[in-house]
C-alpha cells in the first residue's frame, strides 16, 4: 500500500474514533432540564418514558407506573418537580411546585429522604439546573439539623396540651417556659421558627428568649393561643 494511502487510512480511523468519543461525551454529558422539557414526559405519550423530579433530580419511573396501570401512582407528579407536595399533601395547583419556602426543617428533611428513596429504586435521569444548589442546601440543612438537635437536647422542651374548650397551655416541670428561635429552620426556609423550652431563673436573661404574652415572668405555665 502506498504511503499516501496508508496516511489517508490512519486519518480516517482517527476521524472515526474521534466521532465515537464525541458521541459518548454527548451521551454522558448531563442534560439540564427546563420546566417545559420535563413536562413532556408526563405519561400522556406512550412512546416516551415517564419522568419525575424531586429536589432537582429527575427519575425514570416508567416501570413503577406500570404497577398502577394508566395514570399510575405518580400521575400527580409526572413530568414535573413537585417536591413540596411530598410533605404538604397538596396535589393541585400551587401545591405542585418545587419551592420549599416556608417549610420546616423536618419537612425539608422528609423531602430529602424521599429523594433518597427514589435514588435507590429508580434509574436516575440527568439533573435539572437547580440540583447543585438544592443538594448544597440539603447538605447544609442536614448539618444544621444535627447541630440544632444537639443544642436542643441540652434544653428540655415544654410540656403542652390543647383542648377546644380551654385552648392551649405550655408548662415546665422544672424551669420556666420561654420561646426560643430555631436557627436551623431560619437557614433552610428563610422564616423564623420557635419552640417552647424550659429555662432556669438564672438563664432567663439570655438573648433571643421570648416570654409568652400575658404570662407572669416566673410562671411555670402559660396559656397560648
Amino acid at each position: 500500500m502506498a504511503r499516501g494511502a496508508r496516511l489517508l487510512l490512519v486519518l480516517a480511523l482517527l476521524a472515526a474514533l474521534l466521532a465515537v468519543v464525541l458521541q459518548l461525551y454527548r451521551l454522558r454529558k448531563p442534560k439540564l432540564w427546563t420546566v417545559e422539557e420535563l413536562s413532556v414526559y408526563n405519561g400522556t405519550d406512550e412512546g416516551l418514558p415517564i419522568l419525575l423530579g424531586i429536589l432537582g433530580s429527575v427519575f425514570d419511573v416508567t416501570k413503577g407506573m406500570s404497577h398502577y396501570g394508566p395514570g399510575g401512582g405518580y400521575h400527580h407528579f409526572a413530568g414535573r418537580d413537585a417536591s413540596r407536595a411530598f410533605v404538604s399533601g397538596n396535589f393541585t395547583g400551587d401545591g405542585l411546585t418545587d419551592s420549599l419556602q416556608g417549610l420546616s426543617s423536618s419537612e425539608v428533611n422528609s423531602i430529602v429522604d424521599w429523594r433518597k428513596f427514589y435514588y435507590e429504586r429508580y434509574i436516575q435521569g440527568n439533573p435539572t439546573k437547580y440540583l447543585k444548589g438544592v443538594e448544597v442546601k440539603a447538605k447544609r440543612g442536614a448539618q444544621l439539623l444535627e447541630k440544632q438537635k444537639s443544642e436542643e437536647d441540652k434544653i428540655p422542651s415544654c410540656n403542652s396540651k390543647w383542648s377546644q374548650q380551654e385552648g392551649g397551655e405550655v408548662w415546665c416541670d422544672s424551669g420556666y417556659p420561654r420561646l426560643v428561635r430555631r436557627p436551623g429552620d431560619i437557614a433552610l426556609t428563610g422564616q423564623v421558627s420557635q419552640r417552647c423550652a424550659c429555662f432556669q431563673e438564672d438563664e432567663l436573661n439570655k438573648p433571643g428568649l421570648v416570654a409568652y404574652e400575658g404570662c407572669d415572668h416566673l410562671s411555670k405555665s402559660c396559656k397560648v393561643n
